[in-house]
Parts: C-alpha cells; structure tokens; sequence
C-alpha cells in the first residue's frame, strides 16, 4: 500500500492533520460517521470492523513514515474507539454529545488499563488503548443515562 493511501487512511480522511487537537477532530468526523450509520447494524459493525482492521494493520506503518512513536496524526485508534463509544446507545443530540465527551476525556486520562495498553507498541499500541477508551465511554454514558436520566 502506498504512503499516500496509508496517510488517507490513518488520519481518517486527512482529519488528523489538523493543526489543533487531531484527536478530537478525529473523534468529531467518526462520530459524525458514526450518526450517519447508526440506523444500519449491519453497516455500522461492518465500518468498525474495516476501521479497526486498517488501524491494526496500517497504524504502525504511519509510525515508521513519520519516524515517531504514536504520531498524533494517526487517529484512525479515535475512530475505532468512538464507533464502540456510541455503540447501541440510545441516540439523541445529548446522549451523542455525552458519548463524544466521555470518549475524550477516557482518550485523554488513560485511565487504567488503557494507560498500560498504549505501551504494547506499534499498531496494537496505538489502537488498543482507544477501544477500550471507547469501552469506558460506552459505559458510562450508559450509566449517565441510567442514574441521570439524559434521554
């Protein structure tokens, strides 16, 4: 695969080139995706399933491109991670909006074990950490809408 096609696919349609906060930008176009395939299952599973198996497959590629460690550009991890983030959630504005905001501030803490996944390396590293970033936010804004009744 060439560098070029190898870059569209990392940066999620170039959205990781951002030059401020690629990840959220990143995590704002899949969610939007996201939206858009919400009503179709079988399109939604079938767009995480291509986007994880890219991630794995390319992320640690766009590693020795840009000659860095988890290069912030790469934020194909922050899409995989978001479709689990919204995964069958009851979908509304707000509860999409939670979901976006969970899945942000669990990226950004690293909370345990996501902290020790990202130091598995190469693109196992980069995207392991995100989907259970996404795994935490799911939760939680199953818990929000449980115990604070966003609906």
């Amino acid at each position: 695969m060439s560098n070029k096609l190898t870059e569209l696919i990392t940066t999620f349609f170039y959205s990781g080139l951002s030059p401020v906060v690629p990840g959220t930008v990143g995590s704002f176009v899949a969610g939007l995706l996201c939206l858009c395939l919400y009503d179709n299952l079988v399109l939604y599973i079938g767009a995480f399933i291509v986007i994880t198996v890219l991630g794995f497959m390319l992320s640690g590629k766009m590693e020795g491109i840009k000659g860095k460690k988890d290069p912030s550009c790469v934020v194909i991890d922050e899409a995989a991670g978001m479709f689990i983030a919204m995964f069958l959630l009851p979908m509304t504005p707000l509860i999409a909006l939670t979901a976006f905001f969970m899945f942000r501030v669990f990226d950004v803490l690293k909370v345990f074990p996501v902290n020790r996944l990202e130091n598995i390396g190469g693109g196992a590293g980069i995207m392991l950490d995100d989907l259970m970033a996404g795994v935490y936010a799911n939760l939680s804004t199953l818990l929000i809408i449980k115990f604070v009744g966003i609906y």
